[in-house]
């Protein structure tokens, strides 16, 4: 079995592959002040809750965006499953040929999209869109080039932004409102938040298609935990939440050969 791990700002997203098939996931906060032993413990009891000894676990593949949990969280693996993790990180294989300036700035988790959507749909162009912690676009053309993308933020910190910079605005559910012109306050920001994202992301991705993909056939790929808010919107192509989970598993495939 493999575990993968994708840290991020506000969560840690993890699943274990059994095959080629993830058998489950899991999500925990992000916390900066987590020990290893409390890293450890807490995989260690996810994976017995869903039926699965700890010792089950033969490799481990991660990707982070946040250095001190790494540190700690790579610490857990050493100690409490006696398995160094590979880390997605400037040097491993990708199979990718990254375009931007400078590569070592690309959040390991957008390069871990990108190996998925170049596994998962080969011979495509691709927009890829990670709702997360910023809601990330990255560009991929059909022959593995990593052309960049755009970051923006992400709904949850859109919505915590009005309530924070606010006097009388609330913080709100996140979630389809039942039309565009809101009739309370609440379902204001609710259409506000989807709205604003749904038209940005239709408009965006139009541009890419036009900019970099002359009118070429391109896929559009949503992913990242509210990427399902707009699975009735048709904006997509293909929703794919576990993304990222699968370009870790693919990354694994990859440096170990």
């Amino acid at each position: 079995m493999i575990l993968a791990l994708d840290i991020g700002n506000s969560q840690i997203h993890g699943g274990v592959f059994v095959g080629q098939e993830i058998k489950f996931q899991f999500r925990k906060n992000t916390k900066n002040s987590n020990s290893s032993d409390e890293f450890g413990l807490f995989l260690k009891a996810v994976l017995r809750e869903n039926g699965i000894e700890p010792k089950e676990v033969r490799e481990i593949v991660l990707c982070s965006v946040v250095p001190d949990v790494l540190h700690s969280i790579g610490s857990a693996c050493i100690k409490y499953f006696d398995i160094h993790p590979v880390n997605l990180q400037p040097g491993s294989k990708t199979g990718l040929k990254i375009k931007y300036r400078n590569p070592l700035e690309v959040g390991a988790d957008r390069i871990a999209n990108a190996i998925a959507g170049t596994y998962l749909y080969p011979g495509q162009n691709l927009v890829l869109v990670d709702f997360g912690t910023a809601t990330t676009y990255d560009v991929v053309t059909a022959d593995k080039e990593y052309l960049g993308g755009m970051i923006m933020p992400g709904l949850r910190i859109s919505m915590e932004a009005l309530e924070l910079r606010t006097a009388k605005l609330p913080a709100v559910e996140i979630l389809t409102p039942g039309e565009l012109v809101g009739r309370s306050t609440v379902e204001s920001i609710q259409s506000g938040l989807y709205y604003g994202n749904a038209f940005a992301l239709r408009g965006i991705t139009e541009q890419i298609k036009k900019d970099y993909f002359k009118g070429q056939s391109t896929m559009v790929v949503g992913t990242g935990g509210f990427s399902r808010l707009f699975e009735k919107a048709d904006l997509f192509d293909a929703i794919v939440p576990e993304l990222v989970l699968i370009g870790l598993y693919r990354t694994l495939q990859l440096n170990k050969s």
